[in-house]
């Protein structure tokens, strides 16, 4: 079965074609500046060069018809309609009504929308996806994959915020956590990476990106995670502040004069580790470069990143009560052996050993701690693309 899966952004609309059986990306590309001028779809058949066309797609229904000819046309393409036999959805939030990914159904849409105020910048867009795909594509089955879902093994003590219990009853307040479908990915594969039964270990896994988040996995089932009922709660992160005193919000209003919502786009636009460092950047390799050539900025933004994750792991191997993996994934996660020396060389606590040669490898799995490390060390790319894949291929075969 050939699957395809959307990503649907409020003007964008990343999407890989899949084949189920060889898990081989036959197709991966994205749609630009969706109802912006300029827009444009650049797409990847493999095996072939990359292609660029410039197109105007006033909404997402447009964007779903080039993605379908990008992948049907005589020249480029790379299926026909018809092979196309599901389509996979990421959401990104499921509230607590979805633990699993599900078949899209009338009654499915209405329960994401009844949770689009926890995730008011993404679910619409998600939804907005869904309802193109249908229209393009009516009758093939079409999947929903929550990045909430993985996190809602999380215990009440680890969910619950120290608010009036009546807040979580009547609105739903609590901590969910994101990038689920990264972290149940990463924590599976690396305990196949190690020969071991998930359910023998005790896993953090960081996904380091422009947006980040840590995850205490026991037993392959999450326990902890650092985003809360937004993802703007926890690491610090490339533009969001992470935790943060919330009178910090009305104390900015009063000497800013502004309104809730601009502190919120502060908040969520302007801080995290661009406005520590003065506004030079929020990609760690900006960051990376300043910090080896003496720029302050730099340096402060990327030291205190740093101690956030080192205090995060720290909390959460106290939660486990231990840690036998910490797993490192996404951009910054991934390809930063600069990020990932300056967070182990603080875990000699629980005596993680990083290997510095090991350590050089960039986007594909390695061991990277020493022989003699008391916690293995991992580097795990991360593949949210193929697990929303599996999950609709096996609800819809």
């Amino acid at each position: 079965m050939k699957i395809l899966v959307i990503n649907c952004g409020s003007s964008s609309l990343k999407f890989q074609l899949i084949d189920s059986d060889s898990e081989a990306v036959i197709c991966k590309g994205l749609c630009e500046r969706i109802g912006i001028e300029g827009s444009q779809i650049v797409y990847t058949p493999t095996g072939k060069d990359k292609i660029t066309k410039v197109e105007p797609m006033p909404d997402h229904n447009r964007a779903i018809e080039l993605v379908i000819e990008a992948l049907t046309n005589s020249e480029n393409g790379v299926v026909s309609l018809e092979e196309i036999g599901a389509v996979g959805h990421r959401i990104v939030h499921g509230g607590e009504k979805f633990t699993k990914s599900v078949i899209i159904t009338d009654e499915v849409i209405k329960a994401i929308e009844d949770v689009s105020d926890l995730a008011p910048l993404h679910n619409p867009a998600n939804l907005i996806g869904i309802r193109a795909c249908q229209k393009v594509m009516p009758g093939v089955p079409m999947v929903a994959v929550f990045d909430t879902a993985f996190h809602q093994t999380m215990p009440q003590d680890a969910y619950l915020y120290g608010l009036p219990y009546s807040y979580y009853e009547k609105y739903g307040i609590r901590r969910y956590g994101f990038h689920g479908t990264s972290h149940s990915f990463v924590s599976k594969r690396a305990a196949e990476i190690l020969g071991k039964n998930p359910a023998d270990l005790k896993m953090i896994v960081c996904h380091l990106g422009n947006g980040a988040s840590l995850s205490a996995v026991d037993g392959g089932k999450c326990v902890d995670t650092s985003m809360g009922l937004t993802p703007l709660e926890g690491l610090i992160m490339g533009t969001r502040t992470g935790d943060i005193d919330p009178s910090v919000v009305e104390f900015v209003m009063k000497k800013e004069n502004s309104t809730v919502a601009d502190v919120t786009n502060l908040l969520n636009k302007k801080s995290g580790v661009f406005g520590l460092s003065d506004e030079l950047s929020s990609d760690f390799r900006d960051l990376e470069d300043g910090y080896n050539n003496g720029h302050a900025g730099a340096k402060r933004a990327v030291d205190a990143f740093v101690y956030r994750v080192v205090k995060y792991i720290g909390s959460y191997t106290a939660a486990m009560g231990g840690v036998d993996v910490i797993c490192f994934t996404a951009g910054v996660g991934e390809n930063s052996g600069f990020v990932r020396k300056l967070i182990c060389d603080r875990l000699g606590f629980i005596g993680a050993k990083i290997d510095a040669e090991a350590n050089k490898v960039r986007g594909e799995e390695k061991t990277i701690s020493t022989p003699d490390s008391k916690v293995t060390l991992l580097v795990v790319p991360t593949n949210e693309e193929l697990a929303i894949a599996r999950d609709t291929y096996a609800l819809c075969k």
